[in-house]
């Protein structure tokens, strides 16, 4: 049976993920590799860990990426920048969406694509990061990057959810009576362990943070979910 691997956040943790992939899952053409966002921001390359995913499927290998709060951001900062007016022929007015990126990572981002103008980031990398998917649904599984609104009838129609929520009560007949695989909001190491081993959760909160220094943390993770194996790479871009 082909392996079917899940990777959270990888923030521009580009060394760390290439280990991750190239000395810990060594996949073949056949595994699956799915992706739960957040690839951009806090890490020193992202530009570059962008590229290699790209490459790696370029080059026939199976990957899915969803979108991450930190996509989204980018997007929304680079979109709020063309809108933006300029006064009396000197000021432009405060892009404030770019401002509160700046804060979680969005400098870090600009940084590793060698531009200081939002307006000259590479729209192709905008585009990709457009294009990418919101949830993925499998036999025994839904993955998303944060979670799901399940105050509405129909949790899909939520995709800002889908990105940004921190906290939610899962109703399983939503989601079919499948486990949620999401991201987003970083646990301990021995948490996501819990969460695969004891079953007891109808979700895998899978991020262990890779950019946290603090102990229990600091791992970018995968878990392959027919085998239920978990690994975890330490941080090798700090």
């Amino acid at each position: 049976m082909a392996a079917q691997w899940i990777i959270p956040d990888t923030h521009g943790y580009l060394k760390t993920l290439r280990a991750l992939i190239e000395e810990q899952i060594r996949p073949s053409k056949q595994d699956e590799i799915f992706f739960l966002g957040d690839y951009i921001d806090r890490g020193p390359d992202s530009k570059g860990l962008i590229d290699y995913l790209i490459k790696l499927k370029d080059d026939g290998y199976r990957l899915r990426f969803l979108k991450g709060n930190h996509e989204d951001w980018c997007i929304q900062s680079y979109e709020e920048e063309f809108k933006l007016k300029t006064r009396f022929l000197l000021f432009r007015e405060k892009n404030l969406k770019k401002q509160e990126w700046m804060k979680f990572g969005g400098k870090e981002t600009l940084k590793s694509f060698k531009v200081n103008d939002l307006r000259y980031f590479p729209k192709e990398y905008i585009d990709w990061m457009r294009n990418l998917e919101m949830y993925i649904e499998l036999e025994n599984y839904i993955l998303v990057h944060a979670g799901f609104n399940f105050e509405i009838d129909n949790i899909f129609d939520d995709t800002e959810a889908m990105m940004w929520v921190r906290e939610f009560t899962i109703k399983p007949e939503k989601v079919g009576h499948r486990k949620i695989i999401h991201g987003h909001v970083p646990v301990s190491h021995e948490f996501i362990d819990f969460c695969i081993t004891r079953g007891t959760y109808p979700f895998i909160a899978l991020d262990n943070g890779v950019y946290v220094k603090k102990k229990g943390f600091g791992n970018l993770t995968a878990f392959e979910i027919n085998r239920q194996i978990l690994l975890a790479q330490p941080s090798l871009d700090d």
